[in-house]
C-alpha cells in the first residue's frame, strides 16, 4: 500500500542532477520505500511541519527535505523542497528555514489558483 506520492519541486531536482547515478537510484529507492512503510529511519519529521528523507549511501547523509500537501482528498502529497549532503549531527538551521519558505510559497501558489 502506498501512503503518499512523492514530488519533487525544482530545488529538489537541481540537487539530484549533481548526484551520480548510483547514488540518485538509492536515493529514489528509499523513496519509494519510505513511500509504502512507516519507517523513521527513510523518512522523519523534524519540526514545524518539514520532514526529512534519509538516505545514507556510500558513507555520505544525503537529506531531502519535504512537506505534506493533504489539501486534496485523492491523493496524499510529498513535496521534496531541496536536497543537501549533510556533515553535522543536526539538520542546519538554514536548511530547515529554506524548506519553511519553499513550502510556503509553494501554498501561496497554490491558493491563487
Amino acid at each position: 500500500m502506498q501512503y503518499f506520492e512523492t514530488r519533487f519541486l525544482e530545488e529538489a531536482d537541481k540537487f539530484l542532477a549533481t548526484l551520480d547515478i548510483k547514488t540518485i537510484r538509492k536515493v529514489l529507492y528509499n523513496i519509494d520505500i519510505a513511500e509504502q512503510t512507516n519507517d523513521p529511519r527513510l523518512f522523519k519529521k523534524l519540526k514545524q511541519e518539514i520532514w526529512e528523507f534519509r538516505t545514507l549511501y556510500a558513507g555520505i547523509q544525503i537529506r531531502l527535505l519535504a512537506f505534506w500537501d493533504k489539501t486534496n482528498e485523492k491523493e496524499t502529497l510529498v513535496f521534496a523542497t531541496h536536497g543537501f549532503i549533510k556533515k553535522v549531527d543536526k539538520v542546519p538551521a538554514n536548511e530547515l528555514e529554506r524548506a519553511c519558505k519553499i513550502k510556503e510559497r509553494y501554498f501561496e501558489n497554490k491558493n491563487k489558483k
